[in-house]
């Protein structure tokens, strides 16, 4: 599967973003879906991810109650909606695809096998 990330940019604080992660091939319900940022100077990290059907979701502590992620399945799509936003939200984001854990999450990048390009969002203070 390939990924195509887009729907970034600069934000005040306080701002909503949505980005958008387009897959392209066949079984896009075969994959949980998961998002990751990474900041200048910093790893990858975990933001939040969305199980095969969306029937389930997962958020790192610091994005609960302000990101939302969803999926289309119809679509071939994921979506992140960011609302207030945070300077320390400010990041390359990625979208990336797991085809093996069913009704589990990964929390490391390493356990993803396909990422998108990754997508900058600034938030200015």
């Amino acid at each position: 599967v390939q990924l195509q990330a887009s729907g970034g940019g600069l934000v005040q604080a306080g701002g909503s973003l949505r980005l958008s992660c387009a897959a392209s091939g066949q079984f896009f319900n075969s994959y949980t879906m998961g998002w990751f940022r990474q900041a200048p100077g910093k790893e990858r990290e975990f933001v939040t991810a969305i199980s095969r059907s969306g029937a389930n979701t997962w958020y790192e502590d610091s994005v609960k109650g302000r990101f939302t992620i969803s999926r289309d399945n119809a679509n071939n799509t994921v979506y992140l909606q960011m609302n207030s936003l945070k300077p320390e939200d400010t990041a390359v984001y990625f979208c990336a695809a797991d085809p093996v854990r069913r009704y589990s999450v990964a929390y490391s990048p390493d356990q993803y096998d396909y990422w998108g390009q990754g997508t900058q969002v600034t938030v200015s203070s």
